[in-house]
């Protein structure tokens, strides 16, 4: 008998057709991700073994106390888990997995891609052009500022924060990092580290976002983070939006404290604040950093894994606590 398998959120034809195969399985089928009532209701009804999910599904002490005996591996299709509560799940005995590694490389492409649209008004260029052209554009018209060369703050030099720095070095770029702790000399690669994150800001030209979210980074690039990097510093986020004071980064941004942002994830997803819409020095992306085919087939198939791998009574690949 196959295991039981809820498939909670919209993915891949290729996943689907994997867990269709290897597993006895319900799939999401849409408009919208599973809500945790129907997440519920369909792993009650199955009596389903795992629940396969992304971040749109809040796994909250109640929400997991409120899953049936049978489920035993919760595998969330993303690097983040701070939308599971992991002790909760812990206490249960059902294992909860994540999927590291597999999307480093296009989430660090897509940090790179607003990057460069910020710091050269893409957004200002292209609605140029689609609104005809037609008029000379002077040389000292809409100027951007200059990446080669600058320095990048990185904050968070995980897996995610490294393949960034790789891109950044591309564009001789200097890299400075603050994380938890230091890295070895083989992963730092020449950056240089900060110890403390407010003292790296005055020294960033950029700052890029790639810690984890939760309480510890809440708001944690706040007003007086952002009063401390040079004027007309350019921020991106492609970690979580709970690490930016988003009021403090419109102010900064109305007033042209900062010269520019990319962003792809927010405070509120998908309600997100319509106020950065309004403003020509934001490029916005919607949560969408390892949309590609291959890195979402490959997130969905590492969360199949990391099922499988429970259910048949083996160690998880990428387990989220240990006995």
């Amino acid at each position: 008998m196959k295991p039981r398998l809820v498939l909670a959120c919209l993915t891949t034809t290729n996943v689907v057709a994997r867990a269709r195969a290897e597993f006895d399985a319900i799939i999401c089928s849409g408009p919208d991700d599973m809500t945790v009532p129907e997440a519920t209701a369909a792993a009650t009804a199955h009596r389903a073994d795992g629940i396969l999910f992304a971040n749109t599904l809040p796994l909250t002490e109640a929400a997991i106390a409120g899953l049936p005996d049978s489920v035993r591996v919760l595998a969330t299709s993303s690097v983040g888990y701070d939308h599971v509560d992991v002790a909760a799940a812990r206490a249960r005995g059902i294992m909860v997995t994540n999927t590291p590694g597999v999307l480093d490389e296009c989430t660090a492409d897509h940090a790179m891609m607003l990057l460069l649209a910020a710091a050269r008004r893409g957004i200002e260029y292209d609605r140029i052009m689609r609104q005809g052209w037609r008029y000379r554009i002077g040389q000292g018209d809409l100027l951007g500022v200059r990446v080669t060369g600058k320095r990048v703050g990185i904050l968070g030099m995980g897996r995610i924060g490294r393949a960034f720095a790789r891109r950044a070095r591309g564009f001789d770029m200097q890299v400075l990092y603050h994380g938890r702790s230091r890295l070895p000399p083989e992963l730092e690669q020449g950056a240089t580290y900060f110890a403390d994150f407010h003292a790296m800001l005055p020294h960033c030209d950029f700052l890029s976002i790639h810690a984890p979210g939760g309480p510890a980074t809440d708001r944690m690039v706040d007003a007086r983070a952002l009063s401390l990097l040079p004027e007309g510093a350019v921020l991106v986020n492609v970690a979580r939006g709970s690490l930016v004071d988003e009021d403090a980064l419109l102010a900064a941004l109305r007033s042209g404290r900062l010269f520019a942002a990319g962003l792809d994830v927010f405070r509120d997803e998908p309600d997100f604040d319509l106020r950065f819409a309004a403003l020509d020095n934001v490029v916005l992306s919607p949560h969408i950093g390892s949309a590609t085919r291959e890195t979402r087939d490959a997130m969905g198939f590492r969360a199949l894994d990391n099922i499988a791998a429970v259910l048949a009574n083996r160690p998880a690949i990428d387990p989220l606590w240990r006995d």
